[in-house]
C-alpha cells in the first residue's frame, strides 16, 4: 500500500512553563515526549475513528534543539502508513513563531485492539476525520 502523504498538521499547542524544564532550565526531554504520545494518539484516533489502539513503537527520537521558559511550542502529526491492525503517523514539534524544529520522530505506530487487548484489522484505508 502506499504512503499517505497529507502533509504535517499542527493541532496543539504549549506554553512552556517552569515544571516543564530540566535542570538546565530547557525543556525537559519527558515532558514533551508525553505530549507527543497523547498527541499522537489523539491524532490516530481522530484518523480511525476507533479509540481502541496502544502505542505500539518509537522510532528513534531526534533532539534538535531545545526550547526555554515561556517558549511557544507546536506539536504536528502526520499519516504515513495504514496497516491491517495498525495506523503509522511521524510527528515534529517546533517552535510556535520561529518554526525551528525542537523534535522529529518519524515513525510512530499503533495498533488497533479487541476487547481483550489484541491486535485486530481496524478496516480502515483513509483517514476517517
Amino acid at each position: 500500500m502506499p504512503d499517505i502523504h497529507e502533509g504535517m498538521r499542527f493541532f496543539s499547542r504549549k506554553l512552556i512553563k517552569p515544571q516543564d524544564l530540566n535542570a538546565h532550565g530547557t525543556l525537559f526531554g519527558g515532558s514533551v515526549l508525553a505530549w507527543i504520545d497523547e498527541e499522537a494518539a489523539i491524532y490516530v484516533i481522530c484518523q480511525l475513528g476507533k479509540s481502541n489502539i496502544a502505542t505500539k513503537f518509537m522510532s528513534e527520537i531526534d533532539f534538535v534543539s531545545s526550547a526555554s521558559l515561556g517558549d511557544i511550542i507546536e506539536i504536528g502529526m502526520e499519516t504515513v502508513n495504514f496497516g491491517k491492525s495498525s495506523i503509522t503517523v511521524r510527528c515534529e514539534v517546533r517552535h510556535k513563531f520561529t518554526k525551528a524544529t525542537i523534535i522529529r520522530i518519524d515513525k510512530i505506530v499503533f495498533v488497533h485492539l479487541d476487547e481483550e487487548g489484541r491486535p485486530t484489522p481496524h478496516n480502515i484505508k483513509k483517514p476517517v476525520n
